[in-house]
């Protein structure tokens, strides 16, 4: 599978909710960078994310572009969040079903066919001017 359609995969995965086939398509060493967070090392602590994310928020990716350089290591893709904020998260304003549309992008480091490195980007304030209301 080339580059671009290994992150298109990933994010079909996203959308649909098959957090398994997101895990599958991910390095044993994966390095997920989260936005304004630290470095999450490994399938284990990307499927907590994910699970943690399942249960806080739900969202749709739309007018995705994804990029990739010609060795096919490096990827990248940009993309709005339309999201539910479902379950209050710690430290952030209170849940009650708030919807969102948000602007983001994500970096990608592909190694051995797989995804080694996800780095997610998007603004948090814009985030929380959205839902605070």
């Amino acid at each position: 599978m080339d580059t671009k359609s290994l992150i298109a995969a990933y994010y079909d995965a996203f959308n649909a909710g098959r957090t398994d086939d997101m895990l599958a398509l991910l390095h044993d060493e994966v390095e997920h960078h989260v936005n304004e967070g630290g470095i999450r090392r490994g399938k284990a602590l990307f499927a907590q994310f994910n699970a943690h994310m399942t249960e806080s928020y739900r969202e749709n990716l739309t007018d995705m572009v994804i990029f990739a350089n010609e060795a096919g290591d490096r990827a990248a893709a940009e993309f709005v969040v339309n999201g539910t904020y479902l379950k209050t998260d710690e430290g952030l304003p209170e849940a009650r079903g708030q919807t969102y549309r948000l602007p983001a992008g994500a970096f990608f480091t592909v190694r051995d066919g797989r995804i080694a490195r996800v780095t997610t980007y998007y603004n948090l304030a814009d985030w929380m001017r959205q839902v605070g209301q």
